[in-house]
Order: structure tokens, then C-alpha cells, then sequence
């Protein structure tokens, strides 16, 4: 991993810890904008499985729980893409719920609201960067293609060597069939050779 890489990270990953771990301390903080998201969210929950937490509290704790173990994933380096993505889920409902500048008439506190919501979303498309980095290794799209090309080579390689083998069997074919013919026209110059001298008076 390049220092490059290991310092974004660690700068990226930085406001997801402390927030996420300030979440799982303090939720209260939060469960008034999170109720909005719970009450829509919370039935999903409940009716795709009734052991999933669907309160506004239970969802911000597990929400910054997430965001602490991904962020500290990506913060070390470890299964940083899957993190990233992680990170990228959970940053949705904080910004949906902490951050709806369009619901705010005041216009100082929209506009502050709205900067917060800018903030978000420059660090959403920060974290998909980070889902896409492959640190410099080939991607999915590259390795499919040089596989195929590999393979092309490798099948016109093969017929190649198949057409050879025929072309050489083929040759040898007719070199035996040469061989045939000499030895069946010497044999009959022995034969006519052995006649002759049988003929020949004693």
C-alpha cells in the first residue's frame, strides 16, 4: 500500500470513528431526526425479519457500531473496498435524516444545513473511490479481458500445433507409402532376377 493511499484513508475513515462511536455512546443525540428514517425503515425491518432492531435508537447505535468496525477496516487497510461500501450505506440515513436542508425555511440555518449536506456527499464520493481503488492492481474488466486473450492464443496455439501434427502425419503417410512402392518394385526385380537365373543352363 502506498503512503498515499494509507494517509487518505486514514484522514477518510476518521469522522466515521468518532462519529460512529459518539453514536453508540450517546444516541439520544440523534433519535429525533432518526425517528423520521426508523418510521419508515422499521416496519421493512420487522416484516423481513422481527429480530431486526426497528427502534430510532437500537438503528443509531447499530448505524455508528457499522460505521466504527468500517471505518477502523478501512482506517488499517483491511478489506478496505467491502468497508468503503459499508461506510458509503451508512453515511445515507445520517445525511437523509441529519441533514434535509429542503424541509428548512430559515435560510441561514438551510443554508448551513445544505453545506452539511454538500460535505456528505463529497465524502459518499470519496468512499466510492474507495470501493473502486484496486491499489494499482488490475481490475475485474482488464483480467477478464487478458484471460480471454490467453485463451484465444492458447486455442490458436493448439490448432496450430494440431494442424502441424496432421501435415506431419499426413508426410509420413506418403513416405511410407514411397517405401511401399520400393520395396514392392525391388521385389519384383529380385523375383524376375531369381526366374531368370533358374532358366539359365546348368
Amino acid at each position: 500500500m502506498s503512503p498515499v493511499r494509507t494517509v487518505a484513508r486514514l484522514f477518510l475513515s476518521t469522522i466515521f470513528v468518532v462519529s460512529g462511536a459518539r453514536s453508540v455512546a450517546r444516541p439520544t443525540v440523534h433519535v429525533a431526526k432518526a425517528q423520521k428514517v426508523s418510521e419508515k425503515v422499521g416496519p421493512l425491518f420487522e416484516k423481513a425479519n422481527k429480530s431486526l432492531p426497528s427502534d430510532a435508537e437500537t438503528l443509531v447505535r447499530f448505524n455508528g457500531a457499522a460505521q466504527v468496525a468500517a471505518g477502523l477496516m478501512l482506517a488499517t487497510g483491511r478489506f478496505t473496498r467491502p468497508a468503503a461500501l459499508v461506510l458509503a450505506g451508512t453515511l445515507v440515513p445520517t445525511t437523509l435524516a441529519g441533514h434535509p436542508f429542503w424541509t428548512i425555511k430559515d435560510p441561514i440555518e438551510r443554508r448551513h444545513q445544505e453545506t452539511h449536506f454538500m460535505k456528505n456527499l463529497g465524502l459518499f464520493g470519496g468512499l466510492l473511490m474507495a470501493a473502486a481503488d484496486n491499489q494499482g492492481r488490475p481490475g475485474l474488466a482488464w483480467r477478464a479481458s487478458h484471460y480471454a486473450g490467453h485463451g484465444r492464443h492458447a486455442l490458436e496455439h493448439g490448432r496450430h500445433n494440431l494442424e502441424h501434427g496432421l501435415h506431419s502425419v499426413e508426410h509420413s503417410g506418403q513416405s511410407l507409402r514411397r517405401a511401399a512402392k520400393t520395396a514392392k518394385r525391388e521385389a519384383k526385380i529380385a523375383y524376375r532376377a531369381a526366374a531368370a537365373g533358374r532358366r539359365l543352363p546348368s
